[in-house]
C-alpha cells in the first residue's frame, strides 16, 4: 500500500512541475489582425478570449526599411517596452484593452507580464506598381514583430520562449502628390531649374551643357546621367504652401517647414537614371527643352521609389 501511494504522490509532483514549455504552443496570434489604440502607445491582437498586447512608443515604427537581418531591437522590462499576455472569461473587445474605465465584463482571469527579453522589429515598405510605366509608389509600411528570448512571470514561476512571433503591423506614409504644372523655371544665379505646386517642389541641378539653344536631331536627345552633384535631382514635400520665392537663394530657406526630402539615385548609363532633353524652337529666338526622366528612382534614407520608365519632368523655354 505504502508503495502504490508513493507512486502516485511521484506522478502527482511529476505532472505539477512547469517544465517551461507545457504551455507554448499555445500562444499563436502571428495571423491575427493587428489593431491599435487611438489614445495610447499599445498595440494588440485578439483571439477569442486572449489578448497579446505591446505597449511600444510609436517612435519606434520608422517608416524607413530595416536593413536585411538587421531588425531594430527593444529591450522589454516591466515599466517599458511591456508585453503582456492576458486571459479573459469572455470574448474580449477593443474596449476591454483601451478604455480607461474598461467594461465590467469580460473579466481578466489571468496575465502573463514579461518581465525581460526584447522585441524585434523587421520593417519593409509596401509598394504598389503601375503596370504601365512601371512607376512605383509606397503606400506605407510594415513592421514584422518578433518577441526573442522572452520570459513571462506566472502562477508558478516562469514560461520562457526562444521566439514568440507576434506578427505585422501596418503604418501608413504621407502620399506624393508629384501634381506639378510640368512647365521648369530655371534659376538665373545656377543651374538650378524647377518647379512646383502647393506643396510640393522637384529641382535639378542640371549640367549645363545639356541646355543648349539648337534643335536636336530626331531620336537624338542630349543625354546626361543623375549625379549626387551634377544633374542632382531632388523631390521636397513641406508643411506648409510654396512660392518662387524659396528658390535660387544662396541660403535654403526655413520656411515652409520641410517634411521630407527623397533625392534621385545615381545613374548607369545605358540602364538607369537618364535624363533626356530634346530642343525644339519656339518663335523666332526661342527655344523649348523637354526634360524626361528615364528609369529614375528617389531615395530618402533605405527607402525608394520610382518615377517609372519615362517621366516628364516638364519644358523650359529659353531665349537667345
Amino acid at each position: 500500500m505504502k508503495k502504490i501511494a508513493g507512486l502516485l504522490f511521484l506522478t502527482f509532483l511529476l505532472n505539477s512541475c512547469d517544465d517551461g514549455n507545457l504551455v507554448q504552443e499555445d500562444i499563436d496570434f502571428e495571423d491575427f489582425t493587428t489593431q491599435k489604440c487611438s489614445t495610447n502607445n499599445i498595440i494588440y491582437k485578439i483571439n477569442d478570449k486572449e489578448a497579446l498586447i505591446l505597449e511600444i512608443p510609436s517612435t519606434n515604427f520608422v517608416n524607413d526599411p530595416t536593413a536585411d537581418n538587421s531588425p531594430r531591437t527593444l529591450n522589454i522590462s516591466a515599466t517599458s517596452n511591456r508585453v503582456v499576455y492576458r486571459f479573459y472569461n469572455g470574448t474580449v473587445s477593443a474596449d476591454n484593452i483601451c478604455e480607461t474605465i474598461q467594461p465590467a465584463t469580460p473579466v481578466v482571469v489571468d496575465q502573463w507580464s514579461a518581465t525581460s527579453g526584447t522585441i524585434q522589429i523587421t520593417t519593409t515598405a509596401v509598394k504598389t506598381t503601375n503596370t504601365t510605366d512601371n512607376s512605383t509608389k509606397i503606400t506605407g509600411y510594415n513592421h514584422y514583430i518578433n518577441l526573442k528570448d522572452i520570459t513571462f512571470s506566472i502562477k508558478n514561476g516562469e514560461q520562457t520562449f526562444r521566439s514568440l512571433p507576434f506578427g505585422n503591423y501596418t503604418t501608413t506614409t504621407t502620399s506624393l502628390p508629384f501634381n506639378f504644372e510640368k512647365v521648369l523655371t530655371k534659376c538665373s544665379n545656377s543651374n538650378t531649374i524647377y518647379d512646383f505646386k502647393s506643396f510640393e517642389a522637384i529641382m535639378l541641378d542640371i549640367d549645363p551643357s545639356l541646355i543648349v539653344n539648337e534643335v536636336t536631331t530626331a531620336n537624338s536627345p542630349r543625354t546626361g546621367l543623375i549625379g549626387t552633384s551634377t544633374n542632382k535631382l531632388t523631390y521636397r514635400y513641406f508643411s506648409g504652401l510654396l512660392s518662387s520665392s524659396y528658390f535660387c537663394n544662396a541660403t535654403t530657406p526655413t520656411t515652409p517647414t520641410l517634411s521630407e526630402e527623397w533625392n534621385g539615385v545615381s545613374g548607369v548609363s545605358g540602364s538607369n537614371g537618364i535624363i533626356e532633353v530634346t530642343t525644339t524652337t519656339n518663335g523666332p529666338n526661342a527655344f523649348k527643352h523637354t526634360i524626361t526622366l528615364k528609369k529614375v528612382s528617389l531615395k530618402k534614407g533605405n527607402s525608394s521609389f520610382t518615377l517609372g520608365d519615362s517621366y516628364i519632368l516638364g519644358e523650359l523655354f529659353t531665349t537667345n
